[in-house]
């Protein structure tokens, strides 16, 4: 038999190790802890600042160093090309003029065919012209804003800095080309249309130089406030109300909605919108839909899939992956905004174009030149601009697939 200290003998063992286990980790980290002291000290002192004032706050934004390897700074030019906003004190206004005589010419050739040639045009988009008066431009408020007695609110009507006007012509505009126009062309458009409203003579030369006095008459100059925090950072706010939450009405009510005449301004918007997630575009050819949410949205979608030729009126619905590439591109570029499949809009169905060149050998080549060089006369009044940023290979692609029925 073991003896009562034989058997504790193991156990006084292994206390013994952990005694002299803790002991060498407090050694080592006190022999850390005076390496970094001797260090710290050694290391040379820095210059103090002169005063207080002159550190750095500690609120001060620390600057992140890049890893190698990932990313680079971006070049002047780059930034340059994102830094093109316009302010209403015309801060970021490029250098550049533009006559009224070169702006028609512009406006005729890349805009008219969704503006009107004169701006007034309701067929694409709302008009640019119209509604203001001489009047409008001494006292800076536009009345028929006021009186109501206008059906149509044109952009003159209701904008008040022409730096809105020069900026988003700049931005978006043609709608085919978005920032393809220069400076100088810019100020031309601007010119014509500003001309069309009266506000500047035939033989006006718009500049940089010379821009803040027409803002002195632009018509809507004094109708819209700034007394508000949305213009002024800590002013009053736009609102006061605070939401309850509380005895909230089952259904909403309806105060305002778009009147009858003025339902189909902008075309089908159905054919306009994407195909696909919860919102989609209103078919503005038919009247208005009284269903439920869930089966207006089926309604809209079908309607949206027989404006794009993806579907028939009595087919159901079918996804957008059955899109043809040519349909793909003519919807990429545009092009089912003036043209329907079947239907006539602004331009002719694609139908019709197939139907009038059927049979003849040099159709496509005709077709081809057609889209790229622009023109009128063979469909009606309105002129289709030219769509030479559209890549030849593209062209062809889509003059095959109308050719042959837009199927």
């Amino acid at each position: 038999m073991f003896t009562s200290t034989e058997r504790k003998s193991p156990r006084n063992l292994r206390q013994r190790v952990q005694t002299v286990v803790i002991a060498g980790l407090w050694a080592g980290a006190l022999v850390l802890a005076g390496l970094t002291v001797v260090a710290w000290l050694s290391a040379p002192a820095k210059a103090a600042p002169a005063n207080a004032s002159a550190a750095a706050p500690a609120s001060a934004p620390v600057k992140l160093k890049t890893p190698s390897g990932i990313g680079r700074d971006a070049t002047p030019a780059e930034l340059s090309a994102w830094d093109i906003d316009v302010r209403p004190d015309f801060k970021g206004l490029p250098k550049g003029q533009g006559s009224v005589a070169d702006g028609q010419k512009l406006f005729d050739a890349r805009c008219a065919s969704c503006h009107g040639t004169f701006g007034e045009s309701n067929e694409v988009f709302n008009p640019l012209v119209g509604g203001t008066t001489a009047d409008d431009i001494k006292t800076g408020h536009v009345a028929s804003l006021r009186a109501n007695n206008q059906p149509v609110r044109t952009t003159l009507m209701k904008v008040d800095t022409i730096s809105t006007i020069w900026d988003y012509i700049r931005r978006a505009m043609p709608w085919n080309a978005p920032r393809s126009l220069t400076p100088d062309e810019v100020y031309a458009v601007t010119a014509y249309i500003l001309n069309l409203g009266e506000i500047v003579p035939a033989d006006f030369v718009l500049s940089d130089k010379n821009i803040g006095d027409v803002q002195k008459r632009m018509p809507n100059r004094n109708g819209m406030t700034r007394a508000h925090g949305m213009w002024r950072v800590g002013d009053k706010p736009d609102t006061h109300n605070k939401a309850c939450m509380q005895d909230c009405p089952e259904a909403g009510i309806v105060t305002s909605a778009l009147p009858a005449y003025a339902r189909d301004a902008h075309g089908d918007l159905a054919a306009q919108n994407r195909i696909i997630g919860p919102v989609r575009g209103v078919d503005t050819k038919l009247p208005p839909l009284s269903g439920t949410a869930a089966q207006n949205a089926s309604v809209r979608r079908t309607a949206a899939l027989v404006t794009l030729g993806m579907t028939s009126p009595d087919a159901p619905a079918q996804t957008a992956a059955a899109t043809s590439p040519a349909a793909t591109l003519a919807d990429k570029n545009g092009c089912l905004a003036c043209h329907g499949v079947t239907d006539k809009k602004i331009g002719p169905a694609f139908s019709e174009v197939a139907t009038k060149y059927h049979g003849q050998s040099e159709a496509a080549e005709k077709l081809v030149a057609k889209i790229r060089a622009g023109g009128a006369g063979n469909w009606g009044s309105m002129p289709m601009p030219p769509q030479a940023q559209v890549a030849e290979t593209d062209v062809r692609t889509m003059v095959d697939w109308i050719l042959r029925g837009a199927h």
